[in-house]
C-alpha cells in the first residue's frame, strides 16, 4: 500500500533453504527486480542449518527461480540478484551463528555500500521466532541507533490466544511493536488491496454498503487439494486455525470497517481492529447453530496424520458484526480442502426490491444484486444485476459486469509476497498484522476452539472429494432461507 520506495538494505532470511524462500521470496524478489522496484544498495544474506557452498546456493536459487517463473530468466535481472545473494549456516540457538552474523552483515555494507538497515525474515517454524528474536537481540541487532531493524514474522502467530500473547512477550523482549510486520501473503493479493480503492474511490458503492441495503455477505476460500505434504502441520492447526482466524478475517475486517481518516498505516489498522472486537463470541451451545466442522473422506489416511484424528479439513460459519454498518447481517465464512475448485472470492448480496410493480407481468421472482470480489484465480470485480429481454412481453435476465485485472492491466501472475516486501523495506506496516489485531481474531473463534476440545464423542461430518463439502454447510445457510454461491 505504500508510495514510498523501498529503503536501501540488506535482506536477511532465516531459513533460507526452505521452500518459502526458493518457491515464494526469491521469486517475489526477482519479480521487483524485473519492474525496477529494488533499491540500488541491496543484498540478501541467507540464514540456514545446512552447509551450502555460496556458490552452489546461488545456483540453487537460480534453477528453482527458473522453474517458478516457467521461463528464462533476465540475465542482467538475476546477476544483480546472484551478485548480492550470501549464505552462512548454522544452529538457529547457537549465539556464535550470530556473531557471525554480525559480522558479514558488517562485510556485505562495506562490500556493496548498503547503510546499516537490516530486514530479518523469520521463515522458519513458529517456535524458533522467539529464539531467532531473543538471539538477535543479545547480539545487538534490533537496536536502532544507526540504522532501522524490522523483522517479518510469518503465520500462524500462535496457535490460540495465550500462546500468542506468549509469543508476542518473547518477541517483544528485543523489539518493539513498530519493529514486527506479522506477515499475511493474503493481503499482498492486489485484488484484497483493491477493497479499499473499490469502497473509497467510488461514490456509488459506500453509500449502499450497509444494513439497509446488504442482505448478507459470504466469503469462500476454496481448494482443490488435499493437505499433501504438510499433514504434519495441519493436523495440528485445522482448517479454522490456518485459513479462517488470518486470511479470512483479515480479509472480512476490509470489506466491513469504517473509513479511516487516512490511508496511515496505523488509520487503518485501528478500523480493522474495531470489525474484529464488534464480533461476539459464540457461547458453547450456539456452536451446533453457527459452526459446521468436517473432514474429506480419507484425510486420516494422509502421511503424518493421526488414524484418529478430529482436525477439520472444512469450516462453515455464520458470524455478525455489531457494529452500526453491520449489525443484524449475517457474514458467512467457508473454507475447506479437496473442493470442486481452487477460488477465493467475496459475494456481498444486496437486499431485493419489492415485486410489486412486476405483479402482472410475467416476471414471478427478482434476483438480488450481487457484487463479487474474485481474489483468486481469476482476479477482479463483477457485479450483476437485471435487465429486460428484447421483445414484447416484460421478461428479466440477470446479466453481469465484468471486471478482470489481467484482462484490463495486462498484468502478470505475481507470488503476493512483493508488495509485501517493498513496504517492510518502506516502513509501511499497513498490511500487517498488529498484536491487538491478532488477540482480536484469537478471541473471535477461542469460543469454538474450546468447544471443540471438549467434544471428544459427537461425530465429525465428512465429505467426498470434489463436493462442497457437507450437507450440515448447506443447511446452515437453508435455515435462513439463503444458499452458498457454488
Amino acid at each position: 500500500m505504500s508510495n514510498l520506495r523501498a529503503d536501501p538494505c540488506v535482506f536477511v532470511i532465516f531459513g533460507a533453504s526452505g521452500d518459502l524462500t526458493r518457491h515464494k521470496l526469491l521469486p517475489a524478489i526477482y519479480n521487483l527486480a524485473e519492474d525496477g522496484h529494488l533499491p540500488d544498495e541491496f543484498a540478501i544474506l541467507g540464514v540456514a542449518r545446512p552447509a551450502i557452498d555460496e556458490a552452489a546456493y546461488r545456483a540453487q536459487l537460480r534453477e528453482q527461480v527458473r522453474n517458478v517463473e516457467g521461463e528464462p530468466l533476465e540475465a542482467d535481472k538475476w546477476k544483480r540478484i546472484e551478485d548480492r545473494l550470501y549464505y552462512i549456516s548454522g544452529e538457529f540457538n547457537d549465539a556464535a551463528l550470530f556473531e557471525r552474523l554480525k559480522n558479514k552483515l558488517q562485510e556485505i555494507r562495506a562490500r556493496h555500500h548498503i547503510p546499516a538497515h537490516y530486514l530479518f525474515y523469520f521463515a522458519v517454524p513458529p517456535d524458533l521466532f522467539g529464539t531467532i528474536g531473543e538471539r538477535l537481540a543479545e547480539a545487538g541487532l534490533t537496536s536502532e541507533h544507526e540504522g532501522w531493524r524490522r523483522v517479518i514474522v510469518e503465520k500462524p502467530f500462535g496457535y490460540d490466544l495465550e500462546s500468542a500473547r506468549a509469543l508476542n512477550t518473547q518477541l517483544t523482549k528485543g523489539l518493539r511493536e513498530s519493529q514486527i510486520y506479522r506477515i499475511d501473503h493474503y493481503l499482498g493479493k492486489e485484488t484484497v488491496q483493491n477493497i479499499l480503492a473499490f469502497r473509497f474511490a467510488n461514490g456509488i458503492f459506500e453509500p449502499t454498503w450497509n444494513r439497509r441495503y446488504v442482505d448478507h455477505v459470504q466469503m469462500t476460500v476454496a481448494e482443490e487439494a488435499g493437505v499433501e505434504h504438510r499433514g504434519a502441520y495441519y493436523d495440528k492447526a485445522g482448517a479454522l486455525r490456518d485459513c479462517v482466524q488470518n486470511h479470512m478475517f483479515q480479509v472480512m475486517t476490509l470489506v466491513a470497517m469504517e473509513p479511516p481518516i487516512s490511508f496511515a498505516a496505523e488509520d487503518v489498522r485501528n478500523e480493522k481492529v474495531k470489525v474484529l472486537h464488534a464480533v461476539p463470541p459464540l457461547s458453547p451451545p450456539d456452536l451446533g447453530n453457527h459452526v459446521v466442522r468436517a473432514q474429506y473422506t480419507g484425510y486420516t489416511k494422509e502421511p503424518s496424520v493421526g488414524p484418529d484424528s478430529r482436525t477439520e479439513t472444512f469450516v462453515a460459519m455464520r458470524l455478525f458484526i455489531d457494529s452500526w454498518r453491520w449489525a443484524g447481517i449475517p457474514i458467512y465464512l467457508r473454507t475447506g480442502k479437496k473442493l470442486p475448485r481452487r477460488v477465493s472470492e467475496i459475494a456481498v448480496q444486496f437486499n431485493c426490491p419489492p415485486q410489486l410493480l412486476f405483479r402482472e407481468t410475467s416476471v414471478r421472482e427478482l434476483s438480488p444484486n450481487v457484487l463479487v470480489i474474485r481474489i483468486q484465480p481469476d482476479e477482479g470485480i463483477s457485479l450483476s444485476f437485471e435487465a429486460k429481454v428484447p421483445g414484447p412481453f416484460v421478461r428479466l435476465k440477470t446479466v453481469t459486469m465484468d471486471f478482470g485485472y489481467a484482462k484490463y492491466f495486462k498484468t502478470e501472475p505475481t507470488t503476493g509476497y512483493e508488495t509485501l516486501l517493498v513496504d517492510a523495506m518502506a516502513g509501511d506496516q499497513t498490511l500487517f498484522h498488529r498484536m491487538d489485531m491478532v488477540e482480536a481474531g484469537w478471541e473471535a473463534v477461542q469460543t469454538i476452539l474450546d468447544g471443540w476440545k471438549q467434544d471428544t464423542t459427537s461425530p465429525i461430518p465428512t465429505y467426498e472429494a470434489g463436493t462442497w463439502g457437507p450437507s450440515e454447510a448447506d443447511r446452515l445457510m437453508e435455515r435462513d432461507g439463503r444458499a452458498w454461491r457454488n
